[in-house]
C-alpha cells in the first residue's frame, strides 16, 4: 500500500461489516444523500453475527419488535422472541429494500487500513483488492470473532471440535457423547436443543448464570394483520417495550440492591424444574443478578434435569485423548466438544488492522483499555469511527437503539466535514476522549456490573468495564445527537495544519449525492440533507459565535 498509487478506487466512505451496524450505516448514508460508499464484508453473505451463529436453538433474547430498526419496522415477526433464521431474513430484506446490494462487496475481508496523512484518507487493503476512503466506519461488532480457550491437550483430541459461532452442520450429534463448554447465552439455547438427541451431554460450568423464564410465543395472524394495516399499533408496542426497559436501568446503574426481587424470580424459575437440592446448589450463582448477562430460557433447567445430562460444576482443565478433565478432577469421555466460550469483545482483532496517524495500531492505542469519544471516535485515528464501540453495550435492552444513536452521530460527523469544505479530517482530541472516558468510568463505579461480585466478559484484562453503557438509551441518544467540534481538531492539507474547531453543524452537498429521501421527514431520525445556502449561513453564524467566545475568553483571562 502506498500513497502515490492513483489507480486505486476511491470512495467517500468505507463501511466495514454488514451486520446491523454496517447495514444501518449504509441505509443512513443513502438517506443522507451519500451514495459514494462501499460496505466491505469478509463473508459471502450479509448478516453479521446473525449469519455466523446458526447453532440449534439460536434466538434473540430481546423482543422482536424492539430488535429491529425504527426506520424498517417488520409487522411480520413470527414470534415475540424471534429465532436466528427470521432475524437473518430481516437483515437480507433490509439490504434489498434500501438498495444496498450495489454497495456491498462480499468476500472482501479487511486485512489492513492505514491513515495517509498527506492525502487525508484511509488506505485499505482487502482480500479482494485495495481502495482508499475519506472516512471509515467500522461496524465489525464485538460478537464477531469467537474466542477459543487454550486448553492443554486440545490439539490431541481425536473427536470433533467446534465453536458455537462456527457450528458444523455436517456433523451428526445423534447418539454421540458431547461436551458443552460454557454456560453463556449460546449454551443455554444449545443444551435444550441437542439434549434429546445425544447419548450423553456433559455441561462444563465454570460460573452458573442467572436465568429468567422467556415468555416466548407465536405472534398471531391477527396481530400481524393489525400491525400491517395500522402501523401505529406496532410503534406503540415497540414504545412500550422500550419504556419498560428504560425504567429498569436505575436498578442496574444506581441501585443494584433493588435487584433482589429479580433474583427471587430466577430462583423460583430454577426450583420449578430442578428438584435435586444438590444440583440446585451448583446452579445457584453467588453474585448479584445482572453482574453477568441475565439469560432468558424456559427450557434450560428442564434440560439439565434430563437423565442423560450431567452438570460438571468446574471449569475444563485439560484434555487427555478423548477424556476431558475438569478442575475438580472429574473425568468425562466424549466424542465431540462444543465451545460456547464467547467472543473477543475487549480485544477485537480488527484493532490490530487499523494503523492511525502516529503509525501505531488501534490495538496498541487501546492496550490499557478501549476508549472512544462518545463510543465512536478514537484519538489518533482521524476520520475513523466505530459502531458499537467502547461502552456502548447494554445489559437489559436492544442494541439496535444504540446503533441508531451512533448512526445519528455518524451522519452529523459527515455533515460537519461537508460544512468545513475541501480536503479535511476530524481528529478526536485526546483530552476530549479522556474526559468522556473518565465520566463513563465514574458512572460505572456504582453499577451492578462493577459491584455485583462477578467476573464477566464486560471487563477487560485490567478489570475495567469498557463494554457497557452506564445509563439509559435515551441518555445515549442525547449525547450522540450531534458532533461537538470543540472535541475535535480540524486537519487540512497540504500543510496538515491543525486549526481550532468551529462549533456548528450542517452539510454542504457531497460528491455522489442523491436528492433528499422524501421519507426522511425527521432530521433527528432520518437525517434530512440541508440546502447549501442554509448550511453556509449557519456556518458563518457559527464562525462568528466561535470568534466571539474566543474574544470573551481572552478578555476574561486578561
Amino acid at each position: 500500500m502506498g500513497g502515490s498509487d492513483t489507480r486505486r478506487e476511491h470512495v467517500r466512505v468505507a463501511v466495514i461489516g454488514s451486520g446491523f451496524g454496517g447495514l444501518g450505516a449504509a441505509v443512513r448514508l443513502r438517506r443522507e444523500g451519500i451514495t459514494d460508499f462501499v460496505v466491505l464484508e469478509r463473508a459471502d453473505a450479509v448478516g453479521g453475527t446473525w449469519r455466523d451463529n446458526s447453532y440449534p436453538g439460536c434466538a434473540c433474547d430481546v423482543p422482536s419488535h424492539l430488535y429491529s430498526f425504527s426506520f424498517a419496522p417488520n409487522p411480520d415477526w413470527p414470534r415475540t422472541f424471534s429465532g436466528q433464521p427470521a432475524i437473518r431474513a430481516y437483515l437480507e430484506h433490509v439490504a434489498d429494500t434500501f438498495g444496498l446490494r450495489r454497495h456491498i462487496r462480499l468476500d472482501s475481508e479487511v486485512r489492513m487500513m492505514r491513515w495517509d496523512a498527506d492525502g487525508l484518507r484511509w488506505e485499505i487493503e482487502t482480500s479482494s483488492g485495495e481502495l482508499t476512503a475519506d472516512v471509515v466506519v467500522s461496524a465489525t461488532g464485538p460478537l464477531s470473532d469467537p474466542k477459543m480457550p487454550e486448553v492443554p491437550g486440545l490439539s490431541g483430541f481425536p473427536g470433533k471440535v467446534f465453536h458455537s459461532a462456527r457450528w458444523d452442520h455436517a456433523y451428526d450429534l445423534r447418539g454421540k457423547r458431547v461436551a458443552m463448554i460454557g454456560t453463556g447465552a449460546s449454551a443455554i439455547q444449545i443444551v435444550p436443543s441437542i439434549a434429546p438427541e445425544v447419548e450423553r451431554l456433559a455441561l462444563f460450568q465454570r460460573t452458573p448464570p442467572w436465568v429468567l423464564p422467556r415468555s416466548d410465543r407465536a405472534i398471531s395472524s391477527v396481530e400481524r394483520w393489525l400491525h400491517r394495516q395500522l402501523p401505529f399499533t406496532q410503534a406503540a408496542r415497540r414504545g412500550m417495550l422500550w419504556g419498560i426497559r428504560e425504567l429498569q436501568v436505575s436498578a442496574f446503574c444506581k441501585r443494584p440492591n433493588q435487584l433482589g426481587l429479580i433474583e427471587s424470580l430466577a430462583k423460583a424459575n430454577m426450583a420449578r424444574s430442578i428438584k435435586d437440592p444438590a444440583l440446585r446448589a451448583k446452579l445457584t450463582p453467588s453474585y448479584r443478578i445482572g453482574c453477568k448477562r441475565i439469560l432468558l430460557s424456559s427450557e434450560y433447567y428442564p434440560a439439565l434435569a434430563r437423565p442423560n445430562v450431567d452438570l460438571v460444576a468446574s471449569g475444563l482443565k485439560e484434555i487427555r485423548g478423548s477424556v476431558l478433565v475438569a478442575a475438580d478432577g472429574t473425568e468425562t469421555e466424549v466424542d465431540a466438544i462444543i465451545f460456547g466460550t464467547g467472543f473477543h469483545v475487549t480485544d477485537m482483532p480488527i484493532a490490530d488492522r487499523v494503523v492511525g496517524a502516529e503509525g501505531k495500531t488501534l490495538a496498541d492505542a487501546w492496550k490499557d483499555g478501549m476508549q472512544a469519544l462518545r463510543g465512536a471516535t478514537a484519538a489518533g485515528f482521524p476520520n475513523w469511527m466505530t459502531i458499537i464501540g467502547p461502552n456502548t453495550g447494554l445489559g437489559n435492552s436492544s442494541m439496535i437503539l444504540m446503533v441508531e444513536s451512533q448512526l445519528n452521530y455518524m451522519a452529523d460527523y459527515l455533515r460537519q466535514l461537508g460544512m468545513l469544505g475541501g480536503k479535511v479530517a476530524l481528529a478526536a482530541r485526546p483530552s476530549a476522549v479522556n474526559q468522556w472516558n473518565r465520566q463513563v468510568q465514574a458512572r460505572m463505579e456504582r453499577t451492578v456490573w462493577n459491584t455485583g461480585g462477578c467476573t464477566s466478559w464486560y471487563l477487560d484484562a485490567q478489570g475495567r468495564n469498557t463494554t457497557v453503557w452506564p445509563g439509559t438509551t435515551g441518555e445515549f441518544r442525547r449525547e450522540t445527537r450531534t458532533v461537538d467540534l470543540a472535541e475535535y481538531e480540524v486537519v487540512r492539507v497540504p500543510s496538515r495544519e491543525r486549526v481550532p474547531a468551529v462549533v456548528g453543524s450542517g452539510a454542504a452537498p457531497l460528491r455522489g449525492a442523491l436528492p433528499p429521501d422524501p421519507r426522511a421527514s425527521n432530521a433527528g431520525e432520518a437525517g434530512v440533507a440541508r440546502p447549501a445556502a442554509q448550511v453556509q449561513a449557519k456556518a458563518r453564524k457559527a464562525q462568528a459565535q466561535a470568534e466571539a467566545q474566543a474574544q470573551a475568553r481572552s478578555e476574561g483571562a486578561a
